[in-house]
């Protein structure tokens, strides 16, 4: 199985999809990025977080990303792996019955998955967490612990990545090379030049 699926949604993270998505295309793999509500060939628009100093990130419109793939026709097991991208959608994401249900499925086929920022929101709400070890946005570390997750503080340069058996998560864009790296790994991805 060469095929990853990606959760989009509007206001997604401008870096945190389109990045990903092309690193897992240049390691041989067909991605999809499916929306519910959305067919292949409409967009979401994203959102661009940066970290500019305040207490928070700073956001701002990023562009618009082509879904290339229809939400409704998923079959999991026709993909090695899940990919989560963070930004503003899981936080409505997760409100949706078949979301959860396709990352259940993941998680009980021991299928790698990676959720990156507040991309792990997802994850808490299919309660897949408990027992892992993990980290996201550090906003979002109370929804982590309180889902039964023990909290990795990778969070220093936002440049790392946790991995626990099938899970790799990180906080934010910053962490894409570690990221992609473990996810790759977990996918038995061989890379040669």
């Amino acid at each position: 199985m060469k095929k990853i699926l990606v959760l989009a949604g509007d206001y997604v993270e401008d870096y945190e999809i389109m990045v990903p998505f092309q690193m897992l295309q240049m390691l041989g793999y067909t991605v999809h990025a499916v929306c519910p509500g959305k067919k292949a060939g409409d967009v979401v628009r994203t959102a661009i977080h940066d970290f500019e100093g305040d207490q928070t990130y700073s956001e701002k419109r990023g562009h618009n990303f082509a879904i290339n793939a229809d939400f409704a026709s998923i079959k999991v097991e026709d993909y090695a792996g899940l990919y989560v991208p963070g930004g503003r959608a899981p936080e409505y994401l997760r409100l949706n019955p078949r979301v959860l249900q396709i990352v259940r499925e993941f998680h009980t086929a021991g299928k790698p998955i990676a959720a990156i920022c507040h991309g792990p929101q997802i994850l808490v709400s299919a309660g897949i967490l408990r027992g892992h070890c993990c980290t996201a946005y550090p906003a979002v570390k109370p929804d982590v612990v309180d889902a039964g997750a023990s909290w990795k503080d990778s969070n220093a340069t936002l440049s790392d990545a946790v991995e626990d058996g099938n899970l790799v998560t990180a906080a934010a864009w910053p962490a894409h090379p570690a990221l992609i790296a473990i996810f790759a790994k977990l996918l038995g991805a061989k890379i040669s030049i």
